[in-house]
């Protein structure tokens, strides 16, 4: 158990798997000593057809949690041995239902003794361990079920790869990579459109003159991503968060999020009340970083893009005064 003490949580389907060998080991023992016909991996379906009586492989298959074929391939197994039978169902003649046969019964009688011998060893050990083994089995199997191991390395990986971006303010050495990858993503999905040309190639003129800014994200000092904060002539917005794109090979660490959450504090720094947006409900992971920002969806606005078919609004939390004044406004615009 050393290596195991020296590497410790890394190893923790290795040692699960050996405590599993050691506990099956042990079982084919016990099956031996009360002369008892059966494979471990078979006893989930041996329990359940003797004490349920007759199934279909599927009923059985849920109930136990196995999947169909494994249980299929242990009623074949069990059959050859003369423990099941198999028939067709009475009521579905499309599907086979399976029982034990007379041997198989025979062994329900005669493994009684050993289910209290094991259930009496099993609490015995319960007693002298400093923690209920089943209880936690249980625990971390309701825990996985609810998100796998694989998910939550997934994201704490994503966590850490995310600690190496840095959001900087746009300078002139970014111009192309700001043009580069939004022609990317709207190439590669729509068509560049008159607008996107006018703030891609004078971003200055376009955006940062008139109030609004660029942000870059860097990965390592790479940069990774970028979006834009425009400044809006409008009684109900004062930004339009806009031109965010995220180069396709720094994809799935944060990157996105971090931008939206950079652009949110740069414009509530500037006492902005709320921010604007327009995307395409094609592209599914931008509208689900948008919902994770807290913008929801809103209608009835001119858009100067073809490929535009949803708009969406964040409200920002800043003094009572400007944010009733900016609900008198949306209100005065949709009643005109």
């Amino acid at each position: 158990m050393e290596f195991f003490n020296k590497i410790g949580k890394l190893a923790l389907g290795s040692r699960l798997r050996m405590l599993t060998e050691k506990m099956v080991a042990d079982a084919y023992l016990i099956y031996e000593m009360y002369d008892v016909d059966l494979q471990p991996k078979w006893f989930p379906v041996f329990y359940t057809l003797s004490t349920d009586g007759e199934k279909a492989i599927t009923e059985i298959a849920k109930e136990i949690g196995h999947s169909h074929p494994s249980v299929s391939k242990i009623i074949s197994e069990m059959a050859k041995k003369g423990l099941v039978t198999e028939k067709k169902d009475k009521t579905d003649g499309r599907r086979n239902v399976v029982a034990l046969s007379k041997k198989g019964k025979e062994i329900t009688a005669k493994i009684q003794d050993q289910y209290t011998d094991i259930s009496s060893a099993v609490d015995e050990l319960s007693s002298q361990a400093t923690y209920d083994l089943w209880k936690a089995v249980a625990e971390w199997e309701y825990l996985l079920e609810q998100k796998s191991l694989f998910e939550r390395v997934q994201e704490h990986r994503k966590k850490r790869e995310s600690q190496k971006v840095e959001v900087v303010d746009y300078k002139s050495a970014y111009k192309n990579v700001f043009k580069d990858m939004n022609v990317e993503w709207i190439s590669r999905y729509f068509k560049m459109e008159e607008a996107d040309y006018k703030a891609l190639d004078n971003p200055k003129g376009y955006i940062l003159d008139k109030g609004g800014h660029i942000l870059v994200a860097l990965y390592n000092g790479e940069p990774a991503g970028v979006c834009a904060l425009v400044k809006m002539n409008d009684p109900l917005y004062d930004f339009e968060l806009a031109k965010m794109a995220v180069s396709p090979e720094f994809q799935g660490q944060h990157i996105g999020l971090k931008l939206g959450l950079a652009a949110i504090e740069k414009a509530r720094a500037e006492g902005a009340s709320a921010l604007y947006l327009e995307s395409n409900t094609l592209l599914k992971p931008a509208i689900r970083l948008y919902d994770k920002l807290g913008f929801v969806k809103l209608t009835g606005r001119p858009s100067p893009y073809e490929r535009c078919n949803i708009q969406m609004e964040l409200n920002l939390d800043q003094p009572k005064t400007k944010k009733k004044n900016r609900l008198k406004a949306k209100t005065n615009a949709q009643r005109s």
